[in-house]
C-alpha cells in the first residue's frame, strides 16, 4: 500500500491569502500546505480521501491518471469543493463512485445539483455513483475498510482504517469503542491544528495524547495551520515516532 499526502493544511491552506505571519512567508516547501487530502493506492486500486478546492493541482502533482472512487470524511468545503474537477476522470472512466455518510451525500446533492441531476443534464457534466457509508465495514476494491466515527465539534465525521493504516482528520472527540478499532494499527494519521485549544479540532497536545492511547508504530500529523509553527521547528519537539506530514510525502506500508 502507498499513501500520498496530497494536502496537509487547514481550511485556508498555507500560506493564508494576504497573511504576513512568519510561517506564511516561509521559503521551506514543507511550510506550504494545500487543503487536506490523501491518495491511497494498493494493487491496481486508487482511492482519494476528500476532494477539496486544491484537487486539480493535487492530482497533477501526484501524476494521478485513475481514481476508483472518492471517500468523504464530511461535507465541509475544504473537503468537498473540488468536485467539478473530477471531470477528466469521468471522461476517461465513466461514472465516479462516491462513498460518504448519507448526510454528506445529501449536502453534495444540494451544492453540486448539476452533477447529481438526472434530468436535462448539461453535456460534459460528470456523473457519480453514490455509496452510503454507515459505521460498519465496507469494501473498496478488494479491501475491507473500517470507518472510525468521531465528532468535529457537534458534526459527525468518519475516519477510516485500511488494514495497518488509519486516517483521521477534523476530529475533536472519539469514543472509547471507536478508539478500540484502531488498536494494532501501524501508521496513524491524525489532525493537529495548532498549540492553542480549538473548538472542533485536536490541538497538538490532544493529538499526541490520542496517539499515545492508540500506540501505533508511527504517527503523522495533518490538517495543520500556520499557528502550529515552522515545520522543522515543530518536528524537533515531537516524540521520536511522531512526524509532521507535509504535502507530497509518500508512505509505503
Amino acid at each position: 500500500m502507498k499513501v500520498t499526502f496530497l494536502g496537509t493544511g487547514t481550511s485556508q491552506g498555507i500560506p493564508v491569502i494576504g497573511s504576513d505571519h512568519p510561517v506564511c512567508l516561509s521559503k521551506n516547501p514543507k511550510d506550504k500546505r494545500l487543503r487536506v487530502s490523501v491518495l491511497v493506492e494498493w494493487d491496481d486500486y486508487s482511492y482519494v480521501i476528500d476532494c477539496g478546492p486544491d484537487f486539480r493541482q493535487q492530482m497533477l502533482k501526484a501524476n494521478c491518471h485513475k481514481i476508483d472512487g472518492i471517500v468523504f470524511t464530511h461535507e465541509h468545503a475544504d473537503h468537498t469543493a473540488g468536485l467539478d474537477d473530477i471531470r477528466p476522470f469521468y471522461f476517461r472512466q465513466g461514472d465516479i463512485p462516491f462513498y460518504a455518510h448519507r448526510r454528506v451525500l445529501g449536502e453534495l446533492e444540494k451544492r453540486f445539483n448539476y452533477i447529481f441531476t438526472t434530468k436535462d443534464k448539461y453535456p460534459g457534466v460528470p456523473s457519480v455513483i453514490q455509496n452510503e457509508i454507515k459505521n460498519e465495514p465496507f469494501l473498496l476494491g478488494n479491501l475491507q475498510v473500517l470507518p472510525i466515527n468521531g465528532y468535529h465539534h457537534k458534526l459527525q465525521v468518519f475516519g477510516f482504517r485500511f488494514k495497518d493504516f488509519a486516517y483521521l482528520t477534523d476530529m475533536k472527540t472519539v469514543a472509547d469503542e471507536e478508539i478500540e478499532k484502531l488498536k494494532g494499527v501501524k501508521v496513524l494519521v491524525v489532525n493537529a491544528l495548532r498549540e492553542k485549544e480549538h473548538l472542533s479540532h485536536f490541538n497538538l497536545d490532544e493529538a499526541l495524547a490520542f496517539i499515545e492511547r492508540v500506540q501505533p508504530e508511527r504517527a503523522y500529523l495533518t490538517h495543520i495551520s500556520h499557528y502550529l509553527g515552522f515545520h522543522d521547528t515543530v518536528q524537533q519537539s515531537l516524540p521520536e515516532n511522531v512526524y509532521l506530514a507535509y504535502d507530497n510525502l509518500q508512505l509505503e506500508l
